[in-house]
C-alpha cells in the first residue's frame, strides 16, 4: 500500500474516533462521485457545516477513488447498510434509482435523509424543502425530532418561486410563462460526457453517440428526447410546476416549457411577466434584488458561463415592447449549486433536531 494510501486510511480510521463531548455530526453523501455529490462536498466545507466525519460512497465505477472532503482525502466506498450506523445526515445524490435501494436502510439506522435525487418525492411522511424560498415567506419549518426524508426542491423551482414572490414586491402578477433552459449537467456525468462526444464527433463528421438523449442534442434546441431514451423534459416540467407550487404557495400560476439547451453546465430561464399595472424596471428590479438574487445592468447581461460557481441568480429586466404591463427577465444559475447549498442549508435547518455530543 502506498504512503497516500495508508494516510487516507489513517485519516478513516481515525475519523471514527469517539466525539463525545464535540459538537459535531457525522455525514454520508450517497453518489459521491456524481456531479452533485461533489457539489455537496464542497458547500460542507464552505459553509463550516459541523462535521466530525465524512463517508464518501458511490457504484462500483468510483469504489477506491480518493475525493478531497475539505482539508482530508476520503476513499469512496461501496454502498453497504453498515456504512450508515452511528451515522447523522446522509445525503442522496446517485441516481434515483440507487435512492430507492438504500434510503430505507439509513432511515432505518436513525439518519436524517436529505435527497436531491427527487426519488422520494412521492414517500409518506416526505417534504419538498427549499430553504431560500421559506426565508422569502418567512415561513421557516418547525424542527421535528423524527422528520421524514427531506426531498430538495428542484433548483429551476427555487429560483422561478423567488423571482415570483420577489416580483409580487413591485405589484400583482397577473400572468407568469417561463422557458427553462436544461443544462446537460441536471442528467449526471454521463449526459456531460454524451453532448461532449456529439461535440466533437460532429466537428469530425463521425457517428453520434445517442445512448443517453437518443437524439442530437450538440448545437441543437431540443423539446423533447429520443423514444429510447429514459429521460424526459416532460416530467422535468411536471416536476418543476409540482415543486414550485409546494413550496411557495400563493405565488403566481407558472405557465411552464422546458427545452434541452446544448450546454453544459447552468440553467437559463426567460420569464415573461404580466402585471396587473404598469411597473418600472428601476422598480421591479429593486423589488428582484436581495439574497441570492443580483440584478445585472445592460451591458453585463447574465450568461450560463457568467453564473458558474455562484449561489446567486443573475438577472437582467427589461420592459416588453409592446404590452405596457410586460416585462420580460432573463436569469442564468448554476444548477447543481443551487441545488446542493439548498441541500446542505435544509440539513443546517435540521440539525437542533439531532442529538448532539454524543454517540449515535
Amino acid at each position: 500500500m502506498s504512503s497516500t494510501s495508508k494516510t487516507a486510511v489513517s485519516k478513516s480510521a481515525g475519523s471514527l474516533a469517539d466525539f463525545r463531548g464535540t459538537n459535531l455530526f457525522r455525514v454520508v453523501i450517497v453518489g459521491a462521485a456524481s456531479l452533485k455529490g461533489k457539489e455537496v462536498a464542497e458547500i460542507l466545507r464552505q459553509r463550516n457545516f459541523p462535521v466530525a466525519d465524512v463517508r464518501l460512497l458511490d457504484d462500483d465505477e468510483s469504489l477506491g477513488q480518493l475525493e478531497a472532503v475539505g482539508d482530508e482525502m476520503n476513499f469512496i466506498q461501496s454502498i453497504r447498510s453498515e456504512q450508515f450506523e452511528r451515522a447523522d445526515f446522509t445525503f442522496f445524490a446517485s441516481d434515483s434509482r440507487s435512492t430507492r435501494n438504500n434510503w430505507k436502510a439509513a432511515r432505518d439506522l436513525g439518519n436524517t435523509i436529505v435527497d436531491l435525487s427527487f426519488a422520494l418525492e412521492d414517500e409518506a411522511g416526505a417534504s419538498i424543502r427549499s430553504p431560500w424560498i421559506e426565508r422569502q415567506t418567512g415561513q421557516p419549518i418547525a424542527p421535528e425530532l423524527q422528520p421524514g426524508p427531506v426531498v430538495v426542491a428542484h433548483p429551476a423551482a427555487t429560483v422561478l418561486a423567488l423571482l415570483a414572490l420577489r416580483g409580487e414586491k413591485a405589484g400583482k402578477i397577473q400572468r407568469m410563462v417561463a422557458t427553462v433552459f436544461e443544462p446537460a449537467s441536471e442528467n449526471g456525468q454521463k449526459a456531460m460526457d454524451e453532448l461532449h462526444e456529439q461535440t466533437v464527433n460532429l466537428l469530425s463528421f463521425q457517428e453520434l453517440p445517442k445512448n443517453v438523449f437518443d437524439i442530437q442534442v450538440a448545437f441543437n434546441m431540443v423539446a423533447g428526447y429520443g423514444p429510447k431514451s429514459e429521460l424526459s423534459l416532460d416530467a422535468v416540467a411536471q416536476r418543476i410546476r409540482t415543486h414550485y407550487g409546494q413550496i411557495a404557495r400563493g405565488a403566481p400560476e407558472l405557465s411552464l416549457q422546458v427545452l434541452q439547451a446544448p450546454v453544459f453546465h447552468g440553467h437559463g430561464f426567460s420569464v415573461y411577466l404580466e402585471m396587473e399595472k404598469p411597473v418600472s424596471v428601476a422598480d421591479l428590479s429593486e423589488a428582484l434584488a436581495g439574497e441570492h438574487v443580483v440584478v445585472s445592468s445592460a451591458e453585463d447581461l447574465p450568461t450560463s458561463v457568467s453564473a458558474a460557481g455562484q449561489g446567486d441568480v443573475l438577472v437582467a429586466v427589461s420592459p416588453d415592447a409592446n404590452h405596457k404591463n410586460g416585462v420580460w427577465l432573463w436569469a442564468t444559475t448554476d444548477n447543481l449549486r443551487v441545488a446542493a447549498l439548498s441541500a446542505v442549508e435544509c440539513a443546517e435547518t435540521m440539525t437542533a433536531s439531532r442529538p448532539r455530543g454524543q454517540i449515535q
